[in-house]
């Protein structure tokens, strides 16, 4: 998402053709021949994400795309993945990032622990950068794992050592919060809305990598093994082109423990249209986690139809290991409610959805 607001998050409304062809789509799903055509998307409204038309759809480069593996294949690879944040086969942790008008962070999960009769299993907290970063989230259960999505930042200020003070220094406070982190750093870098994507830094996919492994390197060294890496692209990418394709960013196995995914029904896609093509990627060796997801209601699918179907491609996807959902009400460059309580059936189809044996993790 784009434009940051004070609570660090923003819209991409840049909607662009999906990334994966059937071929890729198949390897992800419960049943591989259950396959979803991806469907090109509408040009954005201008007010939204400017003039950008829809591109052609391109293939993946073959070299990218594992083996479609059978459920039981991907569940016993991904088994015992996550490093400090444990994969659990046949579970799926969900929760919230929570910014809920008129409440505090403290009073916003009190809410959904009556309205869903559970503590989130994550809570999503987003930090800046180089300013503020908390020695402890006290609002957060000890019961429920933090997630926190670091700012990312220019390449070259990390990749030339000018950064390692402020990264050392993070680390030591994640580290001194002794308590199970996610921890998504650079974000939706295949999109072309934050000044640590491709588009703002030459192209220079390669320097992502590179600044991603010297801040894991830092972080081993400054002691900070309660961490888990989480690597998240955007679902599609924008500009959908061959140097900005997804794969292009990822830092190795050795230095992901999670990889997530951005994704959001604006223009009516279904959860298997944005999620397969990330997860056939990497789910076969990673436990993959929808790092950021929430339905709207925009004249097409109902918001509660629309959890109903999430429900459903998770608990045919076993590699999914954590959800979680963009609850807020007060993203200030946005008209979406993107709460799962705006009406009576979106909040019934939430609730069944974090009372089923799959989201009991």
């Amino acid at each position: 998402m784009t434009a940051e607001n004070p609570g660090g998050r923003g819209l991409p409304r840049r909607s662009l053709p999906a990334l994966a062809v059937l071929a890729l789509l198949a390897g992800c799903a419960a049943d591989p021949a259950a396959t979803d055509r991806v469907a090109a998307n509408p040009a954005p409204p201008p007010s939204v994400a400017g003039s950008a038309a829809p591109a052609t759809p391109a293939a993946v480069p073959s070299v990218s795309a594992p083996p479609s593996p059978s459920p039981s294949a991907t569940t016993k690879a991904a088994a015992g993945r996550g490093g400090p944040v444990p994969f659990r086969a046949g579970r799926a942790m969900l929760g919230s990032y929570l910014s809920l008008g008129g409440k505090s962070l403290k009073e916003s999960l009190a809410l959904r622990r009556d309205q869903l009769g559970r503590d989130q299993s994550i809570v999503h907290v987003f930090y800046p950068w180089d300013g503020y970063v908390p020695s402890s989230e006290p609002a957060v259960a000890r019961s429920s794992t933090l997630m926190v999505s670091w700012h990312g930042a220019p390449y070259a200020g990390i990749n030339d050592g000018s950064s390692d003070r402020n990264i050392a220094r993070v680390a030591r406070k994640l580290a001194g919060m002794k308590r199970p982190i996610l921890l998504r750093w650079g974000w939706e870098m295949n999109g072309d809305w934050f000044e640590w994507d491709g588009t703002h830094n030459g192209r220079d996919t390669a320097g992502y990598v590179k600044a991603w492994r010297r801040m894991h390197r830092i972080f081993r060294e400054q002691g900070a093994d309660n961490v888990a890496w989480v690597w998240s692209p955007n679902w599609n990418s924008g500009p959908n082109v061959s140097w900005n394709r997804f794969q292009r960013y990822y830092p190795g196995d050795d230095y992901v423990d999670w990889v997530g995914v951005s994704g959001y029904d604006f223009y009516n896609e279904t959860p298997k249209t944005l999620f397969t093509a990330v997860c056939a990627a990497y789910g076969k060796r990673k436990p993959i986690i929808l790092s950021e997801t929430a339905a709207v209601d925009a004249g097409g699918i109902s918001k509660a139809a629309w959890i109903a179907k999430l429900s459903s491609w998770v608990e045919d996807t076993p590699a999914v290991g954590a959800v979680v959902w963009f609850d807020t009400d007060t993203q200030e460059d946005s008209a979406h409610n993107f709460r799962f309580d705006t009406d009576r059936k979106a909040l019934a189809a939430y609730r069944a959805m974090a009372r089923s044996d799959r989201f009991s993790g």
